[in-house]
C-alpha cells in the first residue's frame, strides 16, 4: 500500500523549501556584491594596498615619498623679552570738581564733553550773599582801624605826659594795653575780609586743569550746597594718559634690575592683540605685593595726542624687559610639548625626522628662542600627526623662518 502525504504534511514540506530557497538566494547576492571587493583589495601578501606585510597605506611607493612637511632653519639672532598685562588706561590726572559755597546755580559755562583748558569758567554761583559778607566784614576793619588810629595817637600823648610826670605810669600802661587790643581786633578784621573774598571767590568756579570735562550734572537753577557729595562736573586729563598693570611678584626683580639701566620700553594692543594702539614707557612700580593675587602694579605713561587712548580702556600691556643676544630662534609653530617636555622634530639629511628635546628661553607669537639644536639645522613647521621619530618625509616648499 502506497503511503500518501496528508494535505497539512504537503503544504509544510513546500514552505520549508521555500525558505531554505530564499536563504540561498540572498547568500548568493551578499557574495556577488562582495566579490569585487575582496578582490581590489586583496595583495599578493595577503595584506591590503598590495605592499608586503608592514608595509604602511599606498604602498612602498608612498613609504618612500615620506610625509610631506615644511621645515624653518635655525637662525641665530636677537630676540625681545616682553611681560604680557592686561592694562586699564587711567588718566594722569582726574578732578571731580564739588561746590564749595552753597547758592543757586545762574550760569552752567561748558558743553558735555568739552575739552576745557586750566582756568575757564565752568560755573557761576550767585555771588550777592558773600558780596554782602565781604561788605559788612570791610565795614567792621575800617571801624576798628580808625578805634586802633585813635588808641595810637592817645599813647603818644601819655608818652609824652609820664615823660613830664603829668601821669601815672599805670595810666600810660593802661593805654598800651587799649592799643595792643586794638592790633588784635583790627587782625582779627583782616582776616575775615580775607575769608569772606575767598568764599565769593567760590561763586566763579573754574576748571582746575586742562582736559575733557563729563556730562552736565547741574543746571542753571539748581541750589547746590558746600560739604554735599555730589560732584557737578569730573574733569580728566588726556594727555599724556597713563595705563596701569600688573605682573607677577616673580618677575619683579628683573624689571628692578632692568630699570636700573634703562628706560624700559611698554607696547599697547587691542582686546585681539592685533593692533599695536601705542608704545610709551615704563614710570614707576607699586611699593607692595598685593597679597590677593600676588601681583605688583605697574604705570606707564603714553602720548594721547590722537586720543587713541580712551579712560578706563582695557588694553594688553607688553614690557621690554631684555633683549637676548645671539639666541638660536625657531618659529613658534615647530615647538611641540609631551606634557611638559617641549620637542621639535629635526630633518636630518637622509629625509628623516629626528624628536629632539629642547627647552623654551622665552617665545612671542612668531618665534622662539630655544637651546638644545644649533643655527643650520632645520625643523618641521606642520604635519605633526603623521609624524614619529625616525619618520620618512619629503620636503614642501619651505616656509618664513623667524621674524
Amino acid at each position: 500500500m502506497t503511503d500518501e502525504l496528508a494535505p497539512q504534511d504537503k503544504a509544510s514540506s513546500s514552505r520549508k523549501k521555500k525558505h531554505w530557497l530564499a536563504w540561498l538566494l540572498v547568500i548568493l547576492v551578499v557574495g556577488v556584491l562582495l566579490l569585487p571587493l575582496l578582490h581590489h583589495g586583496a595583495a599578493p601578501g595577503g595584506m591590503p594596498g598590495g605592499g608586503p606585510p608592514g608595509a604602511g597605506p599606498g604602498g612602498q611607493g608612498a613609504k618612500n615619498a615620506g610625509v610631506s612637511i615644511t621645515e624653518a632653519k635655525v637662525e641665530q639672532g636677537s630676540m625681545d623679552v616682553y611681560l604680557n598685562a592686561l592694562g586699564t588706561v587711567t588718566p594722569e590726572h582726574t578732578v571731580n570738581v564739588y561746590p564749595l559755597v552753597s547758592g543757586q546755580v545762574l550760569a552752567v559755562n561748558y558743553r558735555e564733553g568739552q575739552m576745557v583748558s586750566k582756568g575757564q569758567s565752568l560755573v557761576e554761583i550767585d555771588p550777592r550773599p558773600y558780596e554782602t559778607q565781604l561788605q559788612q566784614a570791610e565795614g567792621s576793619l575800617k571801624r576798628d582801624q580808625a578805634a586802633l588810629d585813635q588808641a595810637r595817637n592817645d599813647l603818644k600823648k601819655y608818652e609824652i605826659a609820664l615823660k613830664g610826670n603829668a601821669v601815672s605810669q599805670q595810666t600810660y600802661d593802661d593805654e598800651l594795653g587799649t592799643v595792643k587790643q586794638d592790633e588784635g581786633t583790627v587782625e582779627n578784621d583782616e582776616g575775615t575780609v580775607a575769608y569772606d573774598k575767598v568764599q565769593l571767590s567760590y561763586c566763579h568756579i573754574s576748571a582746575p586743569l586742562s582736559g575733557r570735562i563729563g556730562l552736565r550734572l547741574v543746571d542753571p537753577g539748581n541750589i547746590i550746597f558746600s560739604g554735599s557729595s555730589s560732584t557737578i562736573a569730573t574733569i580728566t586729563q588726556l594727555n599724556p594718559m597713563t595705563v596701569v598693570f600688573a605682573i607677577a611678584e616673580d618677575h619683579v626683580q628683573k624689571v628692578l634690575a632692568a630699570v636700573k639701566h634703562a628706560t624700559l620700553k611698554v607696547d599697547l594692543y587691542d582686546r585681539a592683540q592685533l593692533t599695536r594702539i601705542s608704545t610709551g614707557k615704563l614710570l614707576t612700580l607699586d611699593n607692595q605685593v598685593d597679597t590677593t593675587t600676588g601681583t605688583v602694579k605697574l604705570r606707564a605713561i603714553f602720548d594721547n595726542a590722537t586720543n587713541a587712548l580712551f579712560p578706563n580702556q582695557f588694553v594688553n600691556a607688553k614690557l621690554d624687559v631684555e633683549t637676548l643676544q645671539n639666541a638660536n630662534l625657531i618659529p613658534t609653530v615647530a615647538v611641540q610639548y609631551n606634557g611638559q617636555q617641549a620637542f621639535v622634530y629635526v630633518v636630518k639629511s637622509d629625509n628623516t625626522v629626528a624628536l629632539t628635546n629642547i627647552t623654551v628661553v622665552d617665545s612671542d607669537e612668531d618665534k622662539t628662542a630655544v637651546t638644545g639644536i644649533t643655527p643650520g639645522q632645520s625643523v618641521v613647521t606642520s604635519n605633526f600627526d603623521r609624524l614619529q621619530d625616525g619618520a620618512k618625509v619629503s620636503t614642501a616648499p619651505a616656509g618664513p623662518g623667524p621674524r
